[in-house]
């Protein structure tokens, strides 16, 4: 992979994440809709995920030291590893446990902010959208023949596969912020804004699970294809 290509994708997951998570959190000010809390938090964690990448992409690149011969090209997949640990404590064990408490106490989504939070899924949609075309396209100059699953299983740099994970998980975790939000609205029921929750946090403890275990087998020095 190149350094630029992955680079790239970085920068465009960490603008766009660092926008939506600013307007997510508005709409839950206005509007105390627990899927919102739950995907403000996740683009927030996303966004320090992406610095965290960027920061071992950086560090990765020191010249080797007498002290560490072999260099520091290992030090990519430790940030990596962060990450998943952060995805799946900040973003998917606090959307359980807000999902938990709004079972408990239900509240529908009221006021005269009512539309916000579906006017601020469907652009963050389209920005995450375009994070994860870009994505996309930097991953294909590297993936050869390979499918998708094999590309995230295989490669030897974390960055693109991680930023693919995150876009998509954070594609599906919109849209499971919109039902919940939907369906609170039309039926005037919070439960389903807590199921909306549930589901976002299921899925990023899944992503994250996957992470984890991908960046252990290189931590370990899995061999090279």
């Amino acid at each position: 992979m190149s350094v630029e290509g992955g680079t790239r994708a970085i920068v465009a997951a960490l603008l766009a994440n660092t926008g939506i998570a600013i307007t997510k959190f508005a709409a839950f000010l206005l509007t105390g809709s627990s899927s919102m809390l739950a995907e403000s938090v996740h683009s927030l964690a996303d966004s320090g995920n992406q610095g965290l990448l960027l920061i071992g992409g950086k560090r990765s690149r020191r010249e080797a030291t007498p002290l560490h011969p072999f260099g520091y090209g290992r030090e990519r997949y430790v940030y990596a590893f962060i990450v998943s640990i952060v995805l799946f404590t900040v973003g998917g064990l606090f959307a359980l446990y807000e999902a938990w408490h709004k079972l408990q106490h239900p509240e529908p989504i009221t006021g005269t902010w009512w539309w916000m939070p579906i006017a601020v899924l469907l652009i963050a949609i389209a920005l995450e959208g375009f994070s994860f075309r870009t994505a996309i396209t930097e991953s294909n100059h590297v993936r050869g023949r390979r499918s998708w699953t094999e590309f995230i299983r295989t490669a030897k740099a974390p960055e693109l596969p991680v930023i693919l994970l995150e876009d998509l998980a954070a594609l599906f975790g919109l849209v499971f912020a919109l039902f919940g939000v939907s369906m609170t609205l039309a039926t005037d029921d919070g439960v389903w804004d807590a199921v909306g929750t549930a589901l976002i946090g299921a899925l990023l403890v899944t992503v994250a699970i996957v992470l984890s275990i991908e960046m252990k087998s290189l931590l370990l020095g899995e061999a090279a294809t």
